[in-house]
C-alpha cells in the first residue's frame, strides 16, 4: 500500500503527518504555465503532465510576441515533432504529439534568440492503471455482450485487458423525435432533424458516435458533427459542437466489482445533443459496474484526454449523475480537480464508503435487532424513531442494501461461482464487497489478509433522542444498547460492536474517500438536485439528509456553502435536466468570464444566475416553485412542510447531519445526556454497556484530520 500526493496541503496538515505506515509524498508538481513569460511555455492541454495515456498528448506551445512563430521548434524526447503543430490563437502553437514512449517524455520547444521551454509527459498504456493502483483481479470482459447505440454488440476481447477496436457509428434524430442510425452518410434522410446549438449554429441533428476501450473500460462519446464535413480535428472546431463536455455518470453501487461493465449511462441524450454538447461516458464510470471512486476518477480522465485530443480542449466539463453518480461527482470534483468544472448530483450522497455504509450499516444492525433479536419488543413506530428515518419500511430496506459490505451477497452474475469468496468452501476468492474493492487505498490487514475496514460503531447509543423525546423507555434503550452489536469482517452479526481498523480510518480521511469538500469541490459550482423520497411506500435509501451532510462538509472545510444550490421537487414535476444544464452553462460561462478579484468562491457566488436559487416545488402536475433557503428540519419552513428533512440512527444517537465521524471519541456514560429519569441500577448498567464511554460527537472522531492532498496516486501506475 503507498500513494504520492500531487498537490500538498501543508495547512491541513502539519509535516509530521505527511506519513503513515512509511507513505511517502510526492514532490509538488510544477505546472508549466509557471514557466516565466519572457521564455517559450510548453503545456499539457488534454491531460495533466503526469498522466498522459494512449502514447500521444495535445500540446500547446506560447510563443513570446517578439518571437516568429515559424522559428519554433518542438522535439519530443530528442524527436522532431514540429509538423504536428499548428498556429492557434495570438502567439501560440497547438498539435497533437504522437507516439510517445512509455515513461518520461522529454518535450523541449525552442526558438534562435528565446530560452526554451520543456515539459516531462509520463505515458501510461491505454490499459491503465496510471494512479489508480494495481488492475483489481479477477476482471471478466464483457464486450461480447455490450450493445452499441445500433443494437450490435462489440464482440469478443482482442486482449487479456478486455481491448477492442475502435468504431464509429452515426446516428441522426428523425423529426418524430427518435434516434436511428444514419443509412448512408452521403445522403440526408428525409426525415432528418435539425439542432440549435447553445451558441446559435443551425445544423443538421446528426450525432458522431465512437465506442471503444481505455482502461478496460467500454467509453462512448457523441458529438454532432456531420460526415460530409472533414473529420474531428482538435485545432478545429466544427459548428455542431459548442466547446463544452457533459460527462454522466452512472449510479449504483452493488455488484460493481470484478467487471468491464455492459453500459454506460448513456449518451444519446436530447437535452445534451441538440443544444450541441459534447457526451461522454464509460462503463467504470457507473457504480452499478465498478463502485470504486478512485478507479471513476481515473478512467474519467483518461476518456476526457482522449475527447481533448479528438475534440479539442473544452471551454468547461460539467458532470452529471444520479445516486451512484452522485458520489463521483463529488468525490471527482474534490479529489481529482481540473477534471469537473461544474456538476449536477442528484439524489445525492457525499461518498459511498460514509455517507451511505454508515447508516445502511445502522439499519442492518437494528432491522436484526427488531426482527431477530427481540421481536415484539417494539412497535413501528418506536423502531422508526430509532432509526430516524420518515417510513418505517425503509429500515429493512436499508438493511437489504447494506449487502454491499458483505462479500457474498451481490457478486455480478458474470463472475463464476467457482471465483466466490465462500468462507467455507472457498476462503480464497473473490470478495465482493466495497471494502475488498477499495483495498488499493486501504491494504490489507496483516493477520487477517482481508481489506482493512474503517466500519465502527463503538460508544454509539441507538435511539437516544427516541429516548429523550419518550417514544422509548429507558429499559428498552438499555436493551437496545445491550444486544445491538456489530458486525464482523463478513458483515454477520455479532454480539460485539464493530471497531474500525485506525490505519484505514485515517486513510478514509486524508485521500478523500470520506468527502472532505475542502479540495477542488471547494471551487466547483454545484446543483444538487433530488425527486423526494423519504415517503417511499416501501422505504429508500436515497433521503434528504444527505444533500445536508454535503452542505455541513462544506460549510466544515470552507466556512460556506455558497457554491452549493439544492433543488427538491416529487415525482418528477419542477425542474428539469435542460434546464440545470442549461443554468450550469451560464454559471460557467459568467464565471469563467468574470476579470474581477476575489477568490474562485467570490466568482462563484456573484456570478450564479438569477433564478438559481435554493429551492422546491408543490407536488403534482402544475407544480409551483418556493424559493427559500433549504435548511434541515420537519415542518419548520414550507419546503420542509412538504418534503421533511428526515435523519439517521446515528443522528438519533447524537450525530450531525455532516456524518463525518468515522470512529467517536469517547467520554463517560453521564446521566446528564437523559431527559427522563434515570435509575442507579439503569446508570451502572450503561456504564457495563460502555465501558469506554459513549460518544461525544462534539469533537472531531478518532483520526480525523484534513485531507493530504489532491490528485493521489494510490501504487505503482
Amino acid at each position: 500500500m503507498s500513494f504520492t500526493a500531487a498537490t500538498r496541503r501543508p495547512a491541513r496538515l502539519g509535516l509530521a503527518g505527511l506519513a503513515i505506515m512509511g507513505v511517502l509524498v510526492g514532490a509538488t508538481a510544477t505546472p508549466a504555465s509557471s514557466l516565466e513569460g519572457g521564455q517559450l511555455q510548453v503545456t499539457a492541454l488534454s491531460s495533466r503532465p503526469g498522466t498522459v495515456t494512449g502514447d500521444d498528448a495535445l500540446i500547446r506551445v506560447e510563443v513570446p510576441a517578439s518571437t516568429p512563430a515559424g522559428t519554433v521548434r518542438v522535439e519530443a524526447g530528442g524527436r522532431d515533432v514540429t509538423s504536428a503543430f499548428r498556429p492557434s490563437g495570438d502567439n501560440a502553437l497547438t498539435g497533437l504529439v504522437q507516439d510517445l514512449s512509455q515513461g518520461d517524455n522529454l518535450l523541449t520547444a525552442s526558438a534562435p534568440g528565446t530560452e526554451s521551454g520543456q515539459l516531462t509527459l509520463k505515458n501510461h498504456p491505454v490499459t491503465g492503471p496510471v494512479f489508480s493502483g494495481p488492475h483489481e483481479q479477477p476482471f471478466v470482459c464483457d464486450t461480447a455482450e455490450f450493445k452499441t447505440i445500433t443494437g450490435v454488440t462489440l464482440g469478443p476481447p482482442l486482449d487479456q485487458d478486455c481491448s477492442v477496436g475502435t468504431r464509429v457509428d452515426y446516428m441522426y434524430r428523425t423529426t418524430a423525435g427518435k434516434y436511428v442510425p444514419l443509412p448512408d452518410p452521403a445522403v440526408r434522410p428525409a426525415d432528418l432533424a435539425t439542432a440549435t446549438t447553445s451558441t446559435g449554429e443551425k445544423v443538421p441533428y446528426i450525432v458522431r458516435v465512437e465506442t471503444g476501450t481505455i482502461n478496460r473500460a467500454i467509453y462512448e462519446t457523441a458529438v454532432l458533427h456531420d460526415p460530409q464535413s472533414p473529420g474531428p480535428d482538435p485545432l478545429q472546431r466544427g459548428p455542431g459542437w459548442n466547446g463544452r463536455l457533459v460527462y454522466g455518470f452512472g449510479g449504483g453501487c452493488a455488484g460493481g466489482w470484478y467487471v468491464q461493465g455492459r453500459n454506460t449511462v448513456g449518451i444519446m441524450n436530447d437535452a445534451y445533443l441538440s443544444k450541441g454538447y459534447g457526451v461522454a461516458s464509460s462503463s467504470l464510470n457507473v457504480f452499478g459496474n465498478n463502485c470504486n471512486d478512485v478507479l471513476a476518477a481515473e478512467t474519467m480522465s483518461m476518456v476526457k484526454e482522449h475527447f481533448v485530443e479528438t475534440y479539442g480542449e473544452p471551454a468547461f466539463t460539467i458532470g452529471n449523475g444520479c445516486s451512484g453518480g452522485s458520489y463521483q461527482t463529488h468525490q471527482i470534483a474534490d479529489n481529482y480537480p481540473g477534471l469537473l468544472d461544474g456538476i449536477l448530483s442528484g439524489c445525492s450522497f457525499p461518498d459511498v464508503g460514509f455517507g451511505t455504509i454508515q447508516t445502511l450499516s445502522d439499519a442492518q444492525l437494528l432491522n436484526h435487532y427488531f426482527t431477530q433479536v427481540a421481536p415484539g419488543a417494539f412497535t413501528q413506530e418506536q423502531q422508526r424513531a430509532v432509526s430516524g428515518f420518515g417510513k418505517w419500511e425503509s429500515i429493512g430496506s436499508l438493511a437489504r442494501a447494506a449487502g454491499r459490505i458483505d462479500p457474498t451477497v451481490y457478486c455480478p452474475a458474470q463472475l463464476p461461482a467457482d471465483r466466490r469468496y465462500d468462507p467455507a468452501t472457498n476462503p480464497g476468492g473473490a470478495r465482493c464487497d466495497v471494502y475488498s474493492h477499495t483495498v488499493n487505498v486501504y491494504g490489507k490487514d496483516p493477520e487477517t489478509g482481508k481489506a482493512r475496514r474503517p466500519l465502527d460503531n463503538t460508544g454509539i447509543q441507538y435511539g437516544l433522542q427516541a429516548l429523550n423525546d419518550g417514544t422509548i423507555d429507558m429499559d428498552r434503550f438499555i436493551d437496545l444498547n445491550r444486544r445491538i452489536g456489530g458486525l464482523d469482517a463478513d458483515a454477520q452479526p455479532v454480539a460485539s460492536r464493530t471497531a474500525a481498523d485506525l490505519v484505514a480510518t485515517r486513510l478514509a480521511y486524508r485521500t478523500g474517500r470520506l468527502l472532505n469538500g475542502g479540495g477542488g469541490l471547494a471551487n466547483v459550482p454545484i446543483i444538487d438536485y433530488r425527486d423526494y423520497v423519504d415517503d417511499a411506500a416501501t422505504g429508500d435509501m436515497h433521503m434528504r439528509f444527505h444533500s445536508f451532510s454535503t452542505r455541513a462538509r462544506l460549510d466544515k472545510a470552507n466556512g460556506t456553502h455558497a457554491n452549493q444550490v439544492m433543488l427538491t421537487r416529487s415525482s418528477g414535476h419542477g425542474f428539469t435536466l435542460a434546464g440545470m444544464v442549461s443554468d450550469m452553462d451560464r454559471w460557467l460561462t459568467a464565471i469563467k468570464g468574470d476579470a474581477g478579484a476575489g477568490a474562485p468562491i467570490d466568482k462563484i457566488a456573484r456570478n450564479r444566475p438569477t433564478g438559481l436559487t435554493d429551492a422546491c416545488w408543490t407536488r403534482g402536475i402544475g407544480a409551483q416553485k418556493i424559493e427559500e433557503p433549504q435548511v434541515e428540519g420537519i415542518g419548520n419552513t414550507a419546503c420542509n412542510t412538504l418534503y421533511p428533512v428526515w435523519t439517521s440512527p446515528r443522528m438519533v444517537a447524537g450525530a450531525d447531519v455532516a456524518n463525518d465521524i468515522v470512529k467517536c471519541r469517547k467520554r463517560p456514560v453521564t446521566p446528564e445526556d437523559y431527559e427522563v429519569p434515570v435509575t442507579e441500577a439503569q446508570l451502572s448498567a450503561l456504564k457495563v454497556i460502555f465501558p469506554y464511554g459513549v460518544c461525544d460527537w462534539s469533537v472531531p472522531g478518532a483520526g480525523q484530520q484534513g485531507l493530504m492532498g489532491t490528485w493521489l496516486s494510490f501504487g505503482p501506475g
